[in-house]
């Protein structure tokens, strides 16, 4: 009737006596319901939201940042916490010379030679994975984020190849 199963508990293990039928799944249990019912509208967005493609969320993001004027965060990296007082104090002492370099940019096509607008076309179908008519629009909306929170390195490669083929490329 009863078995012995083990149960996470923070970071100890907790043996406690289980009725067998509780440890078998139970596909005639109610499903679990919200406490708080969904706006109908709210469920309409976030349907709408969920069909989009990787860059219309991206283009979606961006408007919402500009419209809301929400500015972007960097956060930390690394768990670390920040030092206390006797930190703060030496660095009032001392000025701080280093300034940290940049590691992710935004690429951001600013703007194309009207006559090499194929090739421009070509290239950003293939680094966006987007269809020829997808990509043709996407250039012609230029200047447009190209890739957001890139690495310095694919940053600069993506920078020699769309500007190789004659289009003006800006690291933010």
């Amino acid at each position: 009737m009863y078995s012995v199963a083990r149960v996470a508990c923070r970071n100890s293990r907790v043996l406690a006596r289980i009725p067998r039928t509780a440890l078998r799944y139970n596909s005639t249990a109610p499903a679990v319901e919200s406490a708080v019912p969904v706006d109908p509208k709210i469920s309409n967005i976030v349907d709408q939201i969920s069909k989009l493609t990787l860059l219309e969320t991206s283009s979606l993001i961006s408007e919402l940042k500009t419209k809301l004027n929400i500015p972007d965060i960097s956060f930390p990296v690394g768990g670390a916490a920040p030092a206390a007082a006797p930190a703060a104090a030496e660095e009032a002492a001392e000025p701080k010379e280093e300034v940290e370099e940049k590691t992710i940019f935004n690429i951001k096509l600013e703007s194309f030679d009207a006559k090499s607008k194929p090739k421009i076309i070509k290239e950003v179908k293939g680094l966006l994975e987007l269809s020829l008519v997808e990509s043709k629009k996407f250039v012609e909306a230029a200047p447009k984020i190209l890739k957001e929170n890139v690495t310095k390195e694919d940053a600069e490669k993506i920078k020699k190849a769309l500007e190789a083929v004659g289009a003006k490329v800006v690291l933010e």
